[in-house]
């Protein structure tokens, strides 16, 4: 992959005492170099995130971003990302990147919510593509994909990833974000 190209990792960070999460863009070059932030928010237990990500994306306005990496797909307490929406409405590849092997979520969503909030995440928990188990640097990640096929979203996952299992547009996004949100708490 060339040096140059860029990908916008999103993580977000928050307390149960919020009602707001802090999202953050971090643009990260493949080599490392940090090249944009920006911040937004989406509500706790809400089901806005998806449109909070669309506009982060779009405070940038680069053309020059090629991926958009993602720390999960339930953000915000269970705001589920669609996926899908977010790579038409960008025109870009999203890959959406858990660390823990798990069961999936269906069985926490039950326990958070009923009626038709819970109705609702689970059909959009279910329309999700299927995780897919990536190794980086020996760590076992697992990853959802638009737009790339189970190959390249590995090949993307590695370029990005110099050591460990974080890929760095989502380690320098969670740290932004962990900030921000210190900053607005105070």
């Amino acid at each position: 992959m060339k040096p140059g190209r860029r990908a916008l990792g999103i993580a977000e960070s928050f307390t149960r005492e919020d009602d707001k999460s802090t999202l953050a863009g971090a643009v990260v070059r493949a080599d490392r170099v940090v090249d944009g932030i920006a911040f937004d928010a989406c509500t706790v237990g809400g089901t806005d995130v998806t449109a909070a990500i669309v506009r982060l994306y779009r405070q940038f306005d680069r053309e020059d971003i090629r991926y958009v990496v993602l720390a999960g797909v339930a953000l915000a307490w269970y705001n589920i990302v669609d996926l899908e929406t977010v790579a038409a409405e960008t025109d870009r590849p999203v890959i959406a990147v858990t660390f823990e092997a798990s069961q999936g979520l269906e069985s926490a969503l039950q326990a958070a919510f009923e009626g038709e909030q819970l109705e609702d995440r689970v059909t959009q928990y279910r329309q999700l593509p299927t995780r897919q188990p990536v190794d980086l640097n020996g760590e076992t990640v697992y990853a959802r994909s638009v737009g790339l096929d189970e190959p390249e979203t590995r090949r993307v996952l590695a370029a990005y990833t110099p050591e460990g299992g974080r890929p760095e547009p989502v380690r320098v996004a969670r740290l932004a974000a962990r900030g921000a949100a210190r900053l607005r708490q105070r």
